[in-house]
């Protein structure tokens, strides 16, 4: 009788095991939720993607008027969206002030360029 009470109770934390196991591995990692919608939401990437698209769109309805250039500034505010989004996925989703004060001087130059181009100088 003893050493059947030992197997049920080897067997009952057997499964136990198991059944911890294939729960983690479903299982979030705590306060991920809040990290993930905290990087989403973040100022400094909101700002960044904000005037991203801003440029974007300025370039789409400058189009004729870029002096065959647009295809070059297209490519300069694809690089600029790109390296936002690899700087973010290095982070944890979230750029640093440093990062954004680089990108933030990439759109200088880009604008510059969108307006140099668009007056025709």
């Amino acid at each position: 009788m003893n050493t059947a009470l030992h197997r049920y109770l080897a067997l009952a934390l057997a499964g136990l095991m198991v059944a911890g196991t294939a729960s983690s591995a479903f299982a979030f990692e705590p306060g991920q939720y809040h990290r993930d919608r905290f990087a989403h939401r973040h100022p400094r990437r909101a700002e960044v993607l904000h005037r991203d698209r801003r440029l974007s769109r300025e370039l789409h309805e400058d189009k004729g008027h870029l002096g065959g250039n647009y295809n070059n500034l297209m490519a300069q505010d694809r690089s600029i969206r790109q390296q936002e989004q690899a700087d973010a996925r290095q982070n944890g989703g979230y750029i640093t002030r440093g990062e954004k004060r680089q990108l933030n001087r990439e759109e200088n130059h880009l604008q510059h360029e969108i307006h140099h181009d668009d007056r025709g100088y």
